[in-house]
């Protein structure tokens, strides 16, 4: 009798499921092992020497990751060292996405992932990632997983309508030795399956009317940075308005920021165009403030800058001592 009152206690109570559904110890040093033989492996595809040796480190990474997942209740194992992954979860943590990029020496780059579901079992549901950027003609398109517009994803922005969840990702693609690009898509779920992109992107508030997009992409000149993220105070997306610095807006690798910005605002379950945030003109005599060069070499791939973190970085510290001074 003390044995059903436990069970029906502990399926009962949230607090008490949650507890339970965690890698117990042995599992836990087994992922530790796995995430050890991965930080090395994730390092050797960002650093490694030559396309083979890139290639060869990635090959043996997604079958050591695929069996560090396949541990019970690897969900809640946060692989927190492995710093060129990205991983991004979801609001309310259903699923999670790993993403990476492989660099070619011809300047390419070809993306890897996969989502691996939260499941009540701890069992392993996963979804992998299949690159089909380079042969996407029509970008305006919708994918699945085996046809993904392959990038490395820095956020995750959810947002509930009409009893659906809906995930828009941002993503980073370090493209081509000419241009790189930044992405917004949104990701769903029908009969349990992922689907990316959709009728999301809407322009229907423009003076100039578009169609609505399937999904957003920014492709910009290689050495520039520009922004394309959730912004939470202004609870919008929020992008740099690009122009040609060559007066050839046809060439993608010819656009730059001009210090002006667009946005996206949710409405009525889209993304709903805003052809200008701020209405505030630069006063006589003092240029819009010029981004720093993007130091190729510097490059983080976790962390895609954008033109404020470049202007902040370019702004000189003042100099500290023991002494603290007086705000005015």
């Amino acid at each position: 009798m003390v044995k059903k009152i436990f069970l029906f206690i502990l399926l009962s109570c949230p607090f008490l499921q949650a507890v339970a559904q965690v890698p117990d110890a042995a599992t836990k040093a087994r992922l530790r092992h796995s995430q050890d033989t991965l930080q090395q492996l994730s390092q050797e595809i960002f650093r490694g020497k030559g396309d083979d040796g890139r290639q060869q480190a990635c090959d043996a990474f997604i079958p050591t990751l695929v069996r560090a997942l396949k541990n019970k209740y690897s969900f809640k194992y946060a692989f927190d060292s492995l710093r060129t992954i990205s991983i991004q979860y979801p609001k309310d943590s259903t699923f999670r996405i790993f993403t990476w990029a492989l660099e070619r020496e011809n300047g390419f780059y070809r993306h890897y992932g996969a989502i691996q579901m939260n499941t009540a079992d701890g069992q392993l549901k996963l979804f992998p990632l299949f690159d089909a950027s380079d042969y996407i003609t029509n970008t305006d398109t919708i994918t699945d997983n085996k046809y993904w517009y392959g990038c490395l994803y820095y956020h995750i922005e959810q947002r509930h309508y009409f009893n659906q969840e809906y995930y828009t990702l941002f993503g980073w693609d370090a493209n081509n030795p000419r241009s790189q690009k930044k992405i917004a898509e949104m990701l769903t779920f029908k009969n349990g399956q992922p689907v990316f992109g959709g009728p999301f992107f809407s322009y229907s508030q423009d003076s100039i009317k578009q169609p609505t997009k399937n999904r957003f992409i920014l492709e910009y000149k290689k050495e520039s940075s520009i922004s394309l993220n959730y912004n939470k105070e202004m609870d919008m997306i929020v992008f740099d308005h690009l122009i040609s610095e060559s007066n050839e807006p046809e060439k993608k690798f010819t656009l730059v920021s001009d210090m002006d910005y667009e946005g996206f605002k949710w409405m009525m379950g889209k993304w709903t165009h805003v052809e200008k945030i701020f209405h505030d003109a630069i006063p006589l005599g003092k240029g819009a403030p010029v981004p720093q060069p993007m130091d190729v070499k510097k490059k983080n791939m976790m962390n895609p800058k954008s033109i404020e973190d470049y202007n902040q970085d370019a702004t000189p510290k003042q100099p500290t001592g023991n002494k603290k001074t007086k705000q005015k």
